[in-house]
């Protein structure tokens, strides 16, 4: 059985616009070799994706948004 990688698989909706420009910017991040959380938040705050607040990005921020994305949805 050929495995099928679907990022979102386990989502009951589609991903909003938002979600999308968040996965792409933390896509092209960790493609330029930034991991480091501080590192990410610092670059992320150099893009146009920004918390729903429209604030800068903390690291405390990006972790609460990572966990929210990351839950499972019911």
């Amino acid at each position: 059985m050929p495995l099928k990688l679907e990022p979102v698989q386990s989502r009951s909706r589609p991903t909003t616009s938002y979600e999308e420009a968040f996965a792409d910017e933390l896509e092209s991040i960790y493609g330029r070799g930034v991991h480091d959380l501080a590192g990410v938040v610092a670059a992320l705050n150099e893009t146009g994706v920004r918390p729903a607040n429209g604030a800068d990005w903390t690291e405390e921020s990006f972790t609460r948004e990572i966990a929210r994305l990351g839950a499972k949805e019911d």
